[in-house]
């Protein structure tokens, strides 16, 4: 059991991340893929993620990354930076700026557990810029297919998940915050959050701000990272239906296959989000992007004719067109 004794300063300093963080999102995806328990969830989708590596040859580079991602015991801390809530690129770029010392201290810790690491880890562990490069490239390319292409569900889960804290909050403040999670979860009392974990131990924040991260991807347990002046960061599971995958399937998981791989996963899951009108800045949201990239897929597809762009005030606007939606549902429009 871990146990956070938080005082009325600490509760002052605990905030709920506003995005999904993509570099938690492709930790608990990879956590997902290595179970070999029945799990009426995410069964189908790991089917799917599975054919899709299969189908761009990457099933080997992504077992050996797995094992930078053990699900039985602690990963590396440097994967999962702080502060990188909806933003892929800036992620990746905070993992690959970590210190060699750290990334090296770090990667020792996780050898001396049941599973040797892959060949490459020493490239990182040793700062090699060609390494971290490749690496980098790794991450982009497992989170296009296990992560992108369910952005818009995960977001929706998301946002009914950040109202229902929101609702919290306004009866009962942050106290009643902490009181809406169930208890199997986390429980709040006497100024005590605790949570089921095979670890015991009593915690602090000792002056560090808490950050309550929703994930989608998530197992049923809080999930806590703890590092010396760093922020606390406490991420949890959203509410997901067992039948998530298949509820409301849109046709870019089916029929615009080969729609995603003409212009990729990101852009045709960006097409898929910008439905009858978003802005750039809710686009970013929903597919887990800077809004500089978010702004780059919208171009593209506006050059293409599957997007119309306007502003209105001091947002940019898109809109899917009828081009863009026939293609997206695999069918040809009439002219």
């Amino acid at each position: 059991m871990l146990r956070f004794h938080l005082t009325g300063e600490d509760l002052h300093r605990l905030r709920l991340a506003d995005r999904l963080d993509p570099m938690w999102e492709i930790a608990f995806t990879l956590h997902l893929l290595q179970s070999r328990e029945p799990d009426l969830v995410f069964a189908a989708w790991r089917q799917e993620v599975c054919a899709a590596l299969e189908s761009a040859e990457l099933t080997r580079a992504v077992r050996e990354l797995a094992r930078l991602y053990p699900r039985s015991e602690p990963f590396p801390d440097f994967l999962v930076p702080p502060g990188t809530a909806g933003d892929l690129d800036i992620g990746i770029d905070r993992v690959l700026a970590t210190p060699a010392a750290t990334i090296a201290a770090e990667l020792a810790q996780l050898a001396a557990g049941t599973r040797p690491l892959p060949s490459w880890a020493t490239a990182l562990a040793a700062g090699d810029a060609a390494g971290l490069r490749r690496f980098g490239r790794l991450l982009r390319a497992y989170h296009t297919i296990a992560v992108a292409p369910y952005a818009s569900r995960a977001a929706t889960a998301f946002e009914a998940d950040r109202a229902q804290r929101a609702e919290a909050v306004l009866s009962g403040g942050v106290r009643g915050l902490l009181g809406s999670f169930p208890p199997q979860l986390m429980s709040w009392h006497d100024d005590i959050l605790s949570t089921p974990c095979p670890v015991d131990a009593d915690i602090r924040a000792d002056g560090r701000s808490i950050v309550m991260v929703p994930s989608f991807f998530c197992g049923p347990n809080l999930f806590a990272v703890v590092q010396p002046e760093l922020p606390i960061m406490l991420t949890y599971p959203v509410a997901r239906p067992a039948d998530w995958l298949t509820r409301g399937r849109d046709a870019l998981d089916t029929s615009a296959v080969p729609l995603s791989r003409l212009v990729g996963s990101a852009r045709a899951a960006a097409l898929n989000a910008i439905g009858s009108g978003v802005n750039t800045s809710r686009l970013a949201a929903i597919i887990g992007v800077s809004m500089a990239t978010a702004s780059r897929h919208a171009s593209v597809l506006r050059e293409a004719g599957l997007v119309s762009s306007e502003r209105r005030g001091q947002s940019m606007v898109h809109v899917r067109t009828r081009l863009g939606t026939a293609l997206l549902n695999g069918r040809v429009p009439r002219i």
